[in-house]
């Protein structure tokens, strides 16, 4: 091999090594990347959801806690639903934009905690320019379901 192919092979292992180690810097979390030791943020912490509506009682009885992960396509809306149990999320991409029956609206961003409304229709919508990643944490009981659609609401 001549040495102008080397010097290209070589200029590509360098920008693969440097792409690999540069932090994203598009990236939620890419402000944590270069902490020193353990650190703690409180996120949220509420008797409200996002609405200012008070959350319920506990159920009485043994808990079932659910996480599960929602994937919102860019453009997409969920069917207008309600929570019939306590739920909060961390958004980990994208923003999603949340709307009351009642008109009233949150986004929540990247890096962002929402504590979700309970017994309140309401729906979601990926108004954003990214695909939409949000993880939701759920308080509720064995045959409870966590949501319950609306589709006469349009």
């Amino acid at each position: 091999m001549g040495s102008k192919s080397m010097r290209f092979i070589g200029a590509i292992a360098l920008g693969i090594v440097a792409g690999c180690a540069s932090p994203r810097t598009d990236a939620p979390f890419a402000k944590y990347d270069d902490v020193k030791e353990v650190q703690t943020f409180e996120l949220a912490r509420t008797s409200q959801s996002w609405d200012g509506a008070e959350l319920p009682d506990y159920p009485v009885g043994k808990p079932e806690l659910i996480v599960k992960r929602y994937v919102f396509p860019r453009g997409s809306k969920l069917g207008w639903h309600h929570h019939p149990v306590m739920n909060y999320g961390m958004m980990q991409q994208g923003e999603l934009t949340i709307i009351g029956l009642d008109g009233k609206e949150k986004t929540v961003r990247a890096g962002e905690a929402v504590v979700e409304m309970v017994g309140a229709i309401h729906h979601g919508e990926n108004r954003g320019d990214k695909t939409v990643v949000l993880d939701m944490y759920y308080v509720s009981q064995s045959g409870t379901p966590i949501s319950v659609p609306h589709p006469e609401v349009k």
